[in-house]
């Protein structure tokens, strides 16, 4: 049984709605840009971004405020960024209903994993450096479209880069405001002084009003997004994020967490948005400070003010509609370089790199095979190329040496 509403309150302090609202802020900026960039590929317009944004933070945002009362620890879902990368290269040749079939099977699919106890077994059955190799495949378009808004639209790109760098540097700064909201802090300023923004379409109503939608299913879907999504959010996410509690004192439920990931996801699918996940980076914020037995109340301060952004999720569309296309893309670029940083890292650390960069070079390709996209073959090659590696190592030991074979044949 979770605290008392008395306990609640007496645990909500100033340093835990300092760490909560942080936490909150951070979802809600370069993340965001993520989830805009992949609706930009599948072509979707206002009203169907919104009620992505509305059920990635509402729904999430009650997930986040129960859990962490229930188990009395900071536990923070949102949605798996790199399966939101992913599907923003689906969606470039694949309908969007098969995109929301691809939703359900993978929430039906995280449930059962939860249900069985097969988590560990998805991750035996899965090399992670290929895993993360896929990944780094994936987000490095948005480390070059980072690049890129730098050379074409400095004006905006260069100042928002700076700022990231102090407040990444300068510890009291980024004690104060992650480098990823300073970034976006001088950025929309940069884009006031330079004059580079549009108007703003200010919506008819500032609430969101969620879009319940039809799945459709797909062979092409279901092989390229399913078990792709489902590795995203066990292997990247839920691990990070449990990695990052245990380093902070506390111990995640992987069973309740695997299973909540997948009956949020079947909600968020009805509404359009992307599967749920325990997120690594606003839980480290959670327990940035603190007494440990407070991180919880963080987690709930984070919770409500993450469904409040949902609920305003069409003023948030329309203030981000009217910036620049740099200004997306260098937020986007920014949020996901750590997660870039620790992909290569965890994909090419071992002795043997041959499979990892297969995967990675086949993900990065973009190509489209069968109507498969490129992530998918990524993961096809990895794994292939890892399980001959195997059983090539496997015949070497098999053979007796030379000077074996010689005294054998006198024997």
């Amino acid at each position: 049984m979770g605290p008392s509403a008395r306990d609640v309150a007496r645990d909500i302090g100033p340093t835990e709605v300092a760490d909560g609202v942080v936490g909150a802020i951070f979802a809600m900026t370069g993340p965001v840009a993520v989830i805009l960039t992949a609706a930009a590929a599948a072509g979707l317009g206002p009203d169907l971004v919104s009620s992505w944004i509305f059920g990635v933070f509402v729904l999430n945002g009650v997930l986040t405020v129960v859990a962490s009362w229930a188990y009395r620890q900071p536990l923070a879902f949102f949605w798996t960024i790199p399966g939101t990368a992913l599907v923003g290269q689906a969606a470039t040749h694949l309908p969007w209903s098969d995109v929301l079939g691809a939703y359900l099977l993978t929430g039906v699919l995280l449930v059962l994993l939860g249900l069985f106890g097969r988590v560990d077994r998805l991750m035996a059955a899965l090399p992670t450096p290929v895993v993360m190799a896929m990944v780094a495949g994936v987000f490095l378009g948005f480390g070059t479209g980072l690049v890129a808004a730098v050379g074409t639209t400095w004006r905006v790109a260069v100042p928002m880069v700076a700022a990231f760098v102090v407040a990444a540097l300068v510890r009291r700064i980024g004690a104060l405001v992650p480098p990823v909201v300073a970034a976006v802090l001088v950025g929309a300023l940069a884009v006031v002084v330079t004059g580079t923004g549009r108007a703003v379409a200010w919506p008819d109503s500032p609430f969101a009003a969620p879009v319940l939608q039809s799945p459709t299913f797909s062979w092409a879907a279901i092989a390229e997004l399913v078990l792709p999504l489902a590795v995203t959010v066990v292997f990247v996410q839920n691990a990070q994020g449990m990695a990052v509690l245990a380093a902070a004192g506390h111990r995640a439920p992987m069973r309740f967490v695997t299973v909540a990931c997948g009956l949020w996801s079947l909600l968020a699918a009805a509404v359009g948005a992307v599967s749920s996940c325990l997120t690594g980076p606003t839980n480290a914020l959670l327990t940035a400070s603190g007494r440990r037995e407070r991180h919880y109340a963080a987690g709930i301060v984070c919770g409500i003010v993450a469904t409040c952004f949902g609920v305003m999720a069409p003023v948030a569309v329309a203030l981000l509609g009217a910036a620049p296309a740099a200004f997306i893309a260098v937020l986007a670029g920014l949020a996901l370089l750590r997660a870039l940083q620790g992909a290569f890292a965890t994909a090419f650390s071992g002795p043997d790199v041959t499979a990892p960069l297969l995967t990675f070079l086949v993900t990065a390709s973009g190509v489209t095979v069968l109507h498969l996209g490129a992530p998918f073959w990524g993961l096809v090659t990895g794994v292939v190329a890892t399980w001959l590696a195997g059983r090539a190592a496997r015949s070497a030991q098999r053979q007796p040496e030379p000077d074996d074979r010689r005294q054998q044949s006198e024997q």
